[in-house]
């Protein structure tokens, strides 16, 4: 459900309940084309993690967020994200180890 480079990005801008407008996403995600982000986007509604809410208007409004499957992943996220933060504080201090076999 998670694989692929986008997707982590995409739901840690939807985290808190946040909600997005597709041309936000856009341009919270620098270096994203229109069709990866569509693409990413269909995957993790069909995944059930994002719900997606169109406004019937000209130009259409999408609006993005986590469905409440998708706001349970937000603690272990959370957790990948300080984990990777304690990583550059350990580089940042030259003690991070390269890993041994």
């Amino acid at each position: 459900m998670l694989e692929g480079r986008w997707k982590l990005i995409i739901l840690f801008h939807l985290f808190d309940g946040k909600v997005q407008r597709y041309s936000d996403l856009e341009k919270l995600i620098p270096g994203i084309s229109q069709k990866m982000l569509a693409q990413q986007l269909r995957q993790l509604e069909a995944d059930g993690l994002v719900s997606r809410k169109l406004y019937p208007q000209v130009p259409p409004k999408v609006e993005y967020r986590l469905t409440e499957w998708g706001q349970a992943l937000c603690p272990a996220l959370d957790a990948i994200l300080k984990w990777a933060e304690q990583r550059e504080a350990l580089l940042a201090k030259g003690r991070f180890l390269t890993p041994t076999r």
